[in-house]
């Protein structure tokens, strides 16, 4: 992926190709829970284009979160400042999500599965891992209530997306079910990767590739995945970043580089 801002000549960076793409995947919906990270640019960019009413949650209790510059972290106190509203975790997890109030929850993860189960957790054994990560934070709620779930990536190779998770962190539906577990929502519909686009329909139905970045080919896609890939009957191309988005984002939703590299 080499593309450039047409309007300044800048190079566009895999986070900002992420970004953008991963908003336009929010038009029409109306309440998101986001990660932070790559999620919150996502949903704070859809919120200045495609999707201009709608709803942010955070993990930490904020509801409509409108927030002055882009939180550090997920309790940083400036995701309170024009809020919607501030509630209890107990509230959040039991009332906002258990009753069906999220219409996509926006993760980001280490390593996927097919099915769309995710692991935060380790990388390699779980006695002896090569990386210990955050663990769930609210992803396992996420996943079994919010009604799609999206998930974007800032690596896309055979490691990250694994034939076998190191260790399942959030469950997907599929194999919440086998488990004997019934949950609310379809799971993950949506993978936005620096090589293109993943989608599945729900229960039942693997990931496959339904679009790949400008400069990348469906086998380089099908390299990277640790799985045999399976493809959309027609693979799209994703359109380019255009520059209106890229100076939204770059000036008015991350000028200060927070998450943007």
């Amino acid at each position: 992926m080499n593309e450039q801002d047409p309007e300044t000549g800048r190079p566009v960076t895999s986070s900002e190709l992420l970004s953008v793409v991963a908003s336009r995947e929010l038009a029409g919906r109306r309440t998101v829970f986001a990660g932070i990270g790559l999620p919150t640019l996502a949903a704070e960019l859809a919120r200045l284009t495609v999707a201009r009413d709608i709803e942010v949650v955070y993990e930490s209790g904020v509801c409509g979160a409108h927030p002055s510059h882009l939180p550090e972290t997920i309790a940083d106190a400036v995701l309170i400042t024009g809020a919607e509203a501030v509630v209890s975790m107990p509230t959040l997890f039991g009332s906002v999500l258990q009753g069906g109030h999220i219409d996509v929850g926006f993760l980001g993860a280490a390593q996927i599965d097919r099915w769309g189960s995710l692991n935060t957790s380790v990388i390699g054994d779980w006695g002896r891992p090569s990386v210990r990560l955050p663990g769930s934070g609210g992803a396992v709620e996420v996943m079994a209530n919010a009604r799609e779930v999206f998930v974007v990536m800032r690596r896309h190779t055979p490691r990250s997306f694994a034939d076998a998770l190191d260790f399942c962190t959030t469950p997907g539906p599929d194999r919440a079910l086998a488990d004997g577990i019934r949950p609310l929502g379809v799971g993950v519909t949506r993978v936005v990767t620096e090589l293109g686009v993943l989608a599945r329909k729900g229960v039942g139905d693997e990931l496959r590739l339904v679009a790949v970045h400008p400069g990348v080919s469906v086998e380089q896609v099908r390299a990277a995945t640790g799985w045999d890939l399976r493809t959309a009957a027609s693979v799209a191309t994703t359109a380019p970043p255009t520059p209106a988005e890229l100076r939204l984002l770059r000036d008015d939703v991350d000028p200060d580089r927070v998450y943007l590299r």
